[in-house]
């Protein structure tokens, strides 16, 4: 998951809470508006006489929460307080009474101390002006501490704070009161929301606050925050750092015994929120929530119109967040109905469960996977299989520094595409090389096979260039009976051509060329040679070459566009070539 820390953009920290209010009811002018002297915002739909208006609220800095859910079918507004700090009881008033349609005030925010005291001050105050208001405290986070007792008042010192999980039950009052329920139903449907939705989170970075120098706070390089807070609270442990499976594992492992009891006609229905803390990757989250997906359906679940995005953020804290609500046919109904806001929309109609839309054959079994399988070295493998798989063992073993170097003209990801691609090829050779018996028919078919799968799983121009490296190889290969070194040279020839040509590179453009051009010829002129010794004379000319296109600046592809910057680093696809080539130089002297 991603943890480099984010530059963020130069803000005064006195006019930051203004300045990003009054640029959102710029941008998103169409659905709410500034509440006149009061930091927030109201919808535009509000006041709506006899309507009972939904007022959420908090800290800056957790956008969309807080003003970006203020729309029909959600909040009628927002009250908005400082970066991580609770609204004014001045602020929740003005915000409320902007809002006011006559039929009372619900007002739903998280647990915590400061906006508990100035929300309770507002609405005394309204209460004293004979307006009825209504509160529903959002405790979601199960790392915060132990479930709130049935019958008892909540404690914001003692009980469960609110995360992610506001926005369930804030889409829920919001719908209650879109429906016309009184205040009393509007928080009773609430309440159930809350009580019936769990939050886990976890972070590997913390965030930095505007115009400040360095991070409010941190996570150890290399380590993961279970069940950290969006304000840096601590949370329950630390671990290592996670791969995404194993992070969706610990999300759903921790909820599952959280969960409340389901409600007569549930049927295992759940609405799931994946939700990014402000730094992860929305392509991330989406790898998270496939393994997510399926440790919820092993457990008979079924997740109920899931979202995966930013709903209650942190900054740039990198981390995501899983909250589940469990359904009754009330709360789907509820959590169906229409809204729209800047951060959120759901249309009439729009709430079909995955499992109606996708085709039963393309639903995956719980225990599938589509990525590509790490091939297992086997005694049995004949020579072209077990060639890449030597290659496959060197390159992974150097993949970091391949990455690293490409880093300093490119997008870093070099080594960790060459290394999906070889894993590909190496599968699709062991699966073309037939027979007890090698011959160079079989072994440039397993070459060709290796190259198409390579190229399909790699991507990118390296995926392509090294595809047609081993395809036009094998294509050589697969043309003649005899083993020899003249044959190989031939091979080598034929794929410099082809890289060349579709490349559009020259031997000092600072490509793979500069490798493969030295191995070429230095194979060709040992043709009278045995093999190993060849190849292996030829695979140390590679290994030159590439240490010296350090000296070279790129004439072709992104990195010529970077100038100079390249200069004194070698080139990660010379680099890599001539890891491959030494590596099967290793297998052939054996």
């Amino acid at each position: 998951m991603t943890t480099t820390p984010a530059a963020g953009l130069g803000h005064d920290p006195g006019t930051f809470r203004e300045d990003w209010l009054e640029g959102l009811a710029d941008a998103y002018a169409r659905t709410v508006r500034r509440v006149p002297d009061a930091y927030g915002v109201v919808g535009r739909h509000a006041p709506r006489p006899g309507k009972v208006a939904v007022v959420i609220g908090g800290g800056s800095g957790h956008y969309p929460a807080f003003a970006g859910l203020v729309g029909p079918g959600l909040a009628d507004a927002a009250a908005v307080g400082d970066v991580f700090a609770s609204p004014s009881a001045e602020q929740v008033y003005r915000t409320a009474r902007a809002a006011d349609g006559g039929a009372g005030v619900l007002f739903s925010y998280g647990n915590y101390a400061g906006d508990v005291m100035h929300f309770g001050l507002a609405a005394r105050r309204l209460a004293a002006e004979g307006v009825d208001v209504r509160t529903v405290l959002v405790t979601d986070d199960v790392a915060s501490g132990p479930p709130p007792v049935e019958g008892q008042e909540i404690d914001p010192s003692r009980d469960r704070r609110g995360v992610a999980g506001d926005f369930f039950v804030f889409k829920v009052a919001g719908a209650a009161a879109e429906r016309g329920d009184d205040l009393a139903g509007v928080a009773r449907a609430a309440e159930h929301a809350n009580a019936m939705t769990r939050t886990f989170g976890a972070a590997f970075a913390g965030c930095t606050l505007p115009g400040a120098g360095e991070p409010l706070f941190t996570v150890d390089a290399g380590t993961t925050e279970l069940g950290m807070g969006i304000h840096g609270e601590p949370g329950l442990r630390t671990t290592r750092h996670l791969t995404a499976a194993e992070l969706a594992d610990e999300l759903v492992d921790n909820l599952l015994q959280e969960l409340p009891e389901p409600p007569a006609g549930n049927d295992g229905r759940v609405a799931v929120l994946l939700n990014g803390l402000g730094r992860t990757k929305y392509e991330e989250m989406f790898v998270v929530y496939r393994q997510v997906n399926r440790r919820l359906r092993a457990a008979g679940l079924r997740p109920h119109r899931p979202e995966v995005g930013e709903f209650v953020t942190s900054f740039d804290m990198a981390g995501v967040s899983l909250s589940v609500m469990v359904l009754d046919d009330e709360l789907a109904a509820l959590y169906d109905a229409p809204c729209d806001t800047p951060a959120f929309r759901s249309l009439p109609g729009d709430h079909a469960d995955a499992d109606d839309l996708r085709p039963a054959a393309s639903v995956p079994d719980a225990a599938a996977s589509t990525a590509t399988p790490r091939p297992a070295p086997s005694a049995a493998d004949l020579p072209a299989t077990a060639a890449l798989q030597a290659a496959l063992d060197l390159i992974a073993a150097n993949e970091d520094e391949l990455g690293r170097l490409d880093a300093v003209a490119g997008d870093g990801d070099h080594g960790i595409g060459i290394v999906r691609g070889l894993r590909a090829a190496v599968g699709a050779a062991r699966a073309a090389e037939p027979g007890p018996a090698a011959s160079p028919r079989s072994a440039g078919a397993a070459l060709l096979a290796a190259g198409l799968a390579l190229a399909d799983a790699s991507g990118g121009a390296s995926g392509a260039l090294y595809g047609t490296l081993l395809a036009e190889t094998g294509a050589v290969l697969a043309k003649a009976d005899v083993h020899s070194t003249a044959l190989f040279a031939d091979a080598a020839e034929a794929a410099q051509r082809a890289v060349s040509e579709l490349g559009g590179a020259r031997v000092g453009d600072k490509t793979m060329l500069d490798a493969l051009e030295p191995f070429r010829a230095e194979l060709r002129a040992r043709a009278g040679e045995p093999l190993p010794g060849a190849w292996k004379a030829a695979a140390q000319s590679a290994t030159r070459a590439a240490s010296a296109t350090a000296d070279l600046t790129p004439g072709r592809g992104r990195a010529a566009r970077m100038g100079p910057l390249g200069h004194g680093h070698p080139d990660p696809g010379a680099v890599s070539l001539s890891l491959l080539l030494t590596a099967v130089a290793a297998y052939l002297n054996g």
